[in-house]
Formats: C-alpha cells, sequence, structure tokens
C-alpha cells in the first residue's frame, strides 16, 4: 500500500485530472518511501484511483444512510425491483465513479506526464539501465562504486510551479500544510528507480550518492525554448548569454526567474495546470567521468636543449618534446587519461638543466579510466618514464591528493633555490679578483622585468634576494658562480646586468662587462613530494 493519508486525497485528485503520472504524484504528495517509486508505474496509478475512490465511496454511503421519514405507503407498497436497481443512489454513483477511474486509467497509461514529460514514466526501468551499464562497459573503466547524475530540461522546473500553483490553493482551502521544498525532485525519483537497477545490471556494483566516478544521464525536449520563452520577457536580467552555452535557457537562470516573478505575472502567461506535451523528453548520450587523479614527483633535465613545456612560437611547434610531455605520455597510457594539466615549483629556461634532487612538479589527469596503482605499480610507471629519454629522469614518482598539490606552491616567494653557473668576463681576472664575492651575503636585488620575458609578464620592479654566493676560478676569463637566492630571482639578468634592469649586479660587482655561458640548476628547497627509497 501506498503511505499516503486522508490530506493527500485533494493533491491526488487534482493532479491525476491535470494530467500527471502517477509517480509525479507521489513526488507532491511528499512520498520519500523509495520503494513506493520502485513499483510498476501501472500498480501505483491503479492504488491512486483505488484511494480517490474510497474518498467517493465514503461520500456514497454516508448519502444512503440518510433515510426518508418512514410512512404507511413506504411500509405497505414495495417498489418492483427493477424499478429500485435504477435508483439506488449507491450502485449508480459507484457505477459512475467506477467508470470515471478506468476512462482516467486508461489515459494517464498513454499519455506522457505533464510534468515530469515522461522522463518518471518510459524513460526509467530496465531498458534505460541496460543502457546505461552498455554504456559504462564499454568505455572500460576500473571503479568500485559510482554516482548517477541527470540533467533536465529547465522547462520541468516551470512545468513543477505551475502544478505547485494549481494545488496551493486546493491546499490552503482545506487547512493544510505543505511546503514547496518538501516535494521531492524528478532527479530523487529517477535515481531512487534507477539505483537498484542499474547495480543489478553491474552485478553488484554499488550506485551510491558520493562516489569518484560519475554516470551522467541527460534529457532534452525541444519545446524547452517556448515554455520558458515568457520568463525571458517578465524577468531579462535573468537571461544573459555566455560563451559556452548553447541556449540562455539554463536551469539555474529558470529558478532565479521562478523565484524572481509573482504568481499573478506567472499566471498571466503560463497555463495552470500546464498544457499537456506535445511529446516526451528525448534522452541523450550517456556520459561517464572520474574525478582527476593527481601525481607527483621531481624531475632531473639533463638537456639544455629541451623546454619545460611544449614550445610554439607564432604558431610553429620549435623542438620536438618538452620535459612536459616526457613524464606525461607514459603516465597518460598506464591510466588511461583523456588528458592532464603539468604544473612546477617554477621552471628552467630551455638551455637550463636541473640537477640535484630535482624539481617539484605536479600533474592532475583528466578523467582516468584507470585511478588506483600499488607502490610497485607506480615504480613501474616511474622506470618507464626513465627509460624512455635520457634527456630527463624522475624521482618519487607517486598519487597525492589534490589537498597536497597546493603545498608545492605554498611559501613561493619563501622558497630558495641553488645555482651553478659558468661566467664570462671581459676583462682578464686572476682567483684574487673574484675571491670577494664569496664574502657577500644576503645582497638585495632590484630587478626590473626582463626583456626576455616581457611579452609574458607584467612591467614591474621586483625584490629579490641573493643569501649567499661562492667563487671556483677557471682561467683568465671564465669562472663558476654558486648562488643560493630567493626563489624567483633572475640568474642570468643579474650576471649580464640586463642593460642596467637589474641593480646591482655581477658587471658592476666586478667592473667589467660579463655574461653567463651555462646555468644548471642545483637544487628547489621544497620539501614536497615526500621521498620514496629507491
Amino acid at each position: 500500500m501506498l503511505p499516503l493519508k486522508e490530506k493527500d486525497k485533494p493533491i491526488v485528485q487534482k493532479l491525476l485530472s491535470a494530467g500527471c503520472c502517477a509517480r509525479c504524484v507521489l513526488r507532491f504528495c511528499c512520498v520519500s518511501v523509495q520503494a513506493a517509486y520502485r513499483q510498476a508505474q501501472h500498480e501505483t496509478l491503479k492504488e491512486l484511483q483505488t484511494f480517490i475512490m474510497e474518498k467517493e465511496n465514503n461520500k456514497v454511503q454516508d448519502s444512503a444512510d440518510i433515510k426518508p421519514h418512514d410512512t404507511e405507503s413506504s411500509q405497505t407498497v414495495e417498489d418492483p425491483p427493477c424499478k429500485r436497481a435504477k435508483l439506488d443512489p449507491t450502485e449508480a454513483v459507484q457505477s459512475e465513479t467506477d467508470d470515471a477511474a478506468m476512462v482516467t486509467l486508461k489515459k494517464e497509461e498513454s499519455s506522457v506526464c505533464a510534468l515530469c514529460l515522461g522522463i518518471l514514466q518510459d524513460l526509467c526501468g530496465p531498458d534505460q539501465a541496460i543502457k546505461i551499464v552498455e554504456t559504462v562497459k564499454s568505455q572500460n573503466y576500473e571503479f568500485d562504486t559510482l554516482v548517477l547524475s541527470v540533467s533536465l530540461p529547465a522547462q520541468l522546473c516551470v512545468r513543477e510551479h505551475s502544478c505547485w500553483l494549481h494545488v496551493k490553493k486546493e491546499v490552503r482551502q482545506k487547512g493544510l500544510v505543505l511546503d514547496k521544498d518538501d516535494v521531492i525532485q524528478v532527479k530523487e525519483a529517477f535515481k531512487w528507480i534507477m539505483q537498484g537497477l542499474v547495480t543489478k545490471q553491474l552485478e553488484g556494483v554499488a550506485v551510491v550518492s558520493k562516489s569518484p566516478f560519475e554516470v551522467g544521464v541527460e534529457f532534452t525536449h525541444p519545446d524547452t525554448e517556448s515554455d520558458c520563452h515568457f520568463l525571458a520577457k517578465c524577468c531579462p536580467d535573468c537571461f544573459k548569454p555566455t560563451k559556452n552555452k548553447q541556449s540562455v535557457f539554463t536551469r539555474m537562470a529558470v529558478v532565479k526567474a521562478l523565484e524572481k516573478i509573482s504568481d499573478v505575472k506567472f499566471l498571466e502567461h503560463y497555463p495552470c495546470p500546464p498544457s499537456e506535451p506535445s511529446g516526451s523528453c528525448t534522452p541523450q548520450d550517456i556520459q561517464c567521468l572520474h574525478v582527476s587523479v593527481f601525481i607527483a614527483g621531481r624531475y632531473n633535465k639533463f638537456c639544455r636543449s629541451l623546454p619545460q613545456t611544449p614550445w610554439v612560437i607564432d604558431g610553429e611547434r620549435r623542438m620536438e618534446s618538452s620535459v612536459e610531455e616526457l613524464i606525461a605520455a607514459p603516465i597518460l597510457s598506464a591510466f588511461r587519461a583523456d588528458g592532464f594539466n603539468f604544473s612546477s615549483s617554477g621552471r628552467e629556461d630551455v638551455d637550463v638543466r636541473t640537477l640535484g634532487n630535482g624539481r617539484p612538479f605536479a600533474m592532475e589527469l583528466l578523467n582516468p579510466h584507470r585511478s588506483r596503482f600499488s607502490k610497485v605499480e607506480m615504480k613501474q610507471v616511474q622506470e618507464t618514464i626513465n627509460k624512455s629519454s635520457d634527456k630527463i629522469r624522475v624521482r618519487d614518482l607517486q598519487i597525492v591528493t589534490r589537498e597536497a598539490m597546493s603545498r608545492m606552491k605554498e611559501g613561493e616567494e619563501e622558497k630558495t633555490k641553488s645555482y651553478t653557473a659558468l661566467v664570462w668576463t671581459q676583462k682578464s681576472i686572476e682567483n684574487e679578483d673574484i675571491s670577494f664575492i664569496n664574502d657577500i651575503k644576503d645582497l638585495t636585488l632590484d630587478q626590473k622585468t626582463p626583456l626576455r620575458v616581457l611579452h609574458r609578464r607584467a612591467l614591474a620592479i621586483r625584490q629579490r634576494v641573493i643569501h649567499s654566493m661562492n667563487v671556483r676560478f677557471v682561467d683568465s676569463h671564465h669562472f663558476y658562480l654558486g648562488l643560493k637566492t630567493q626563489a624567483g630571482t633572475y640568474i642570468k639578468e643579474f650576471v649580464h646586468g640586463d642593460f642596467g634592469r637589474t641593480k646591482p649586479n655581477l658587471c658592476l660587482l666586478l667592473k667589467t662587462d660579463t655574461d653567463i655561458l651555462e646555468l644548471d640548476v642545483e637544487s628547489v628547497d621544497v620539501d614536497w613530494p615526500p621521498p620514496i627509497p629507491e
């Protein structure tokens, strides 16, 4: 039996008369028992009809119990049986009620619901569950659970509002309490019906409310524009075109407009109850999506002709590969991901090597079809990367959380980095000429945005600190300069001065023109990600 109460009868009657399906009637009666929605719709409809007929029968019975005053003639004269049958009010009304019920039942079974546009009728059931599962299996995802998401045409909100106004008057007249927010949403009812069916088809894989793997079911309707058009006239500020949306009548925009429009204004432009729909909704392609997986590690770069990211100038690709691509290719293949986003703790120029324990990096893998890897399997992925090229090497490769990603960027300005630069001097030098550099500590630089990066960085003067330096004499025109600096310091510009845009600079300190021939990053002092023993 349906969990309905006497107070629900006027709502049931009005909604069935308005062309709403049995499940939408349950929604407006605030029935939250999931099993009620899983019951076959024609059975639910019959129960609703019986529920209404009980009301009519009680009325008739009350009428029949009120007998006329007995008279002498009534005691002595008996009407013929055939005549009495025709005049029996109980049987007559019962017959009329049954006939009306049958007509309504047939109509409800064949027509499209004026409220859900067929979504809770023929568009949720074993056939739809089979389509969902076939799509999931064909895309070869690995998952333990899934969450079902539903996208509905925006005019369902309009039709629901119309039905709400239709029953609101009846509810108030009878002194009943019903809040619009208590009405069960179409999405919820759809999920309650489908979850068990999908689980059965997937042989026990649970459909839950929260999972990293999402299966999206979308429905559209050809009359969305015409059903919502009046709202654009009444509330134009709610509907603004956006680049990524094909229609201004998004669900959010329609909900916003319905909150703004008055009941009187709404009823002037839209029928109440809503008119019979031209047809049912159309299910679109089922979409599968796994939440991103995040990978972290450190990389070394041993090549002076390898950019960190793909190098494209004026639409033309320069250099055949990049650090990002060499790392990403094996990882994408292993996780079967659709794409990735790469980030790192700073970046080196194409002609700069990264040595020592490497530079921390992180990758967001988009829609991975496989997401669970053991430590041994991650080690194998790391080895695959390292065997694929002698230009780079990766270490400490591991899966991390989204929250852990932020640690790579924490304290960006406070981080320190160590470098080794091979410096050329125009003037001939001796070891004694450069040894004073070893004693310089915490040298503050004013660095105007370098000319070489001015096309991608705003013009500004940034203060950076060189914490310490050391020199190693090579010959009369060359020496190695070791530096420990604040992150973000432009080392090349400190060495050659960048036409005076960095002050002080090595040219000023040595009183001769200097230039940088080679540069290596020796360490990036970020304690992340956690080291993994070799």
